[in-house]
């Protein structure tokens, strides 16, 4: 789809779904990690989005999209169809549960485990089929295409990159004046909700988005303007693993974000750890990727305050054995 075939939320959007969101969530606390910010030198603020009712950021667009169309009457009774490496899926689930909607959530033949059985306890079928998230996107469209269902695309949804953009207007709310944010990217929609509100309520500060060396297809596409493609998603980090890039996310990063930068997944283990040690909090891979690129700019970062949004910590069983485990420097 074009970008010019969707339209762009704006900070208007942001602030209805506010207003939309709060009767179901909370607003999570953005901490000063002092410990963590003591060892690298630069004030470090952590928003705690792994507290959000399924431990993920995203719940934040799934009910602002479900309640306004819900609102408006628009969901039909075949209810809402996504495709998910997890956490989108949870979100639609959790908000397909809010308003009494029905809910198919097609993942990879791969998915993580934990991901797929919290989705089920919210109600969703889970349909797992194709050997990534891009082949059971495309399974997910077609069968809400052949039964007239609600399909929520888990980027190109004004409605959801709204939603998410709540969480860096409490962020900078919170800590005025930020020098930048550091923001995980996989399809680009979290990263495009932090440039939207950035260059609105703070233009000074500068935001960034981290996506894994193995997966870079939004991070190309940042660069050429492009759409561009991988032909595979080689990395660990289930919430960065997207091969193409979208069209409402990339134009809306090209527009706000200051740069786009790349972690390996020893990096994204390394974060996780540092968190845990410091902070007591075990992000998912996705959810140490700020705090990833953060330690690539430490110099540069000397005396700042930078916020690193810990986007989800719904890691798979594999994953803690990985991150517990010796030898990730």
């Amino acid at each position: 789809m074009a970008a010019d075939a969707l339209s762009r939320p704006t900070f208007a959007d942001v602030l209805a779904a506010r207003r939309r969101i709060r009767p179901y969530l909370a607003p999570t606390p953005l901490i000063r990690a002092d410990s963590l910010g003591e060892a690298l030198g630069f004030d470090v603020w952590l928003k705690l989005e792994v507290l959000q009712p399924i431990r993920a950021f995203k719940v934040r667009g799934g009910v602002n999209l479900a309640a306004a169309e819900h609102q408006a009457g628009m969901l039909p009774p075949a209810g809402m169809v996504a495709a998910s490496t997890g956490n989108h899926g949870q979100s639609v689930a959790y908000a397909g549960r809010l308003f009494d909607v029905p809910v198919q959530v097609f993942v990879p033949e791969s998915a993580n485990s934990v991901k797929a059985r919290a989705m089920e306890r919210l109600g969703a079928t889970v349909v797992r089929t194709g050997r990534d998230f891009d082949a059971a996107r495309a399974a997910a469209e077609a069968h809400a295409a052949a039964h007239g269902a609600r399909y929520v695309h888990s980027m190109n949804e004004p409605l959801l990159i709204a939603g998410v953009g709540t969480l860096y207007l409490e962020s900078l709310e919170d800590a005025p004046g930020a020098d930048v944010i550091f923001v995980p990217m996989g399809g680009g929609s979290g990263a495009a909700a932090a440039g939207l509100v950035a260059k609105t309520v703070s233009p000074s500060t500068r935001v960034v988005g981290v996506q894994a060396q193995g997966a870079p297809a939004l991070h190309n596409a940042y660069r050429t303007g492009r759409l561009e493609e991988t032909p595979e998603a080689e990395t660990q980090a289930e919430g960065l693993a997207t091969r193409v890039a979208f069209a409402l996310p990339l134009a809306m990063i090209r527009d706000t974000l200051d740069d786009v930068v790349l972690v390996s997944d020893r990096e994204l283990y390394r974060a996780q750890r540092l968190l845990l040690r410091h902070v007591g909090v075990l992000p998912e891979m996705a959810g140490a990727a700020g705090l990833a690129a953060a330690l690539r700019a430490r110099e540069a970062l000397q005396g700042q305050r930078v916020i690193l949004p810990l986007t989800g910590a719904n890691p798979s069983e594999d994953e803690l054995t990985r991150v517990l485990s010796e030898g990730w420097a």
